[in-house]
């Protein structure tokens, strides 16, 4: 099955953002991933909830072609605790961006809470 893809929240320069819910992550997620279209490794900072009874492992997978000239480097796997929140990124294009643009995030089995792409301005 193709990776749900998730959209980006864009951060507000000299403003603010009211803080956004994210994407439910469900049994779908879980089992196909999620995909960063048009993704913006260095300028993308990746939220994630658990809300599950237990601690799950993200997984930021390595990038493969050409941009991922680091990914051997291997994947980024990031263990959540029990009802909390990590943030992660920015994310080096040289290890995770995949062909065409794209950044792929995988979640271990029972996983539930958010996520939630942010981008960082380019310039302030």
């Amino acid at each position: 099955m193709p990776r749900t893809a998730v959209p980006y929240t864009p951060l507000v320069p000299n403003g603010s953002l009211a803080d956004p819910a994210g994407t439910t992550i469900d049994a779908t997620l879980v089992t196909n991933g999620v995909v960063i279209n048009g993704a913006d490794p260095e300028h993308t900072v990746i939220r994630v909830t658990n809300s599950s009874g237990a601690a799950r492992i993200v997984t930021v997978k390595a990038g493969t072609g050409t941009p991922a000239l680091s990914a051997g480097q291997g994947d980024l796997a990031v263990s959540i605790a029990t009802t909390a929140t990590a943030w992660f990124g920015p994310i080096a294009s040289g290890r995770f961006q995949q062909t065409g643009t794209k950044l792929h995030v995988d979640f271990a089995a029972g996983t539930t809470g958010s996520i939630t792409v942010f981008k960082l301005p380019r310039a302030i």
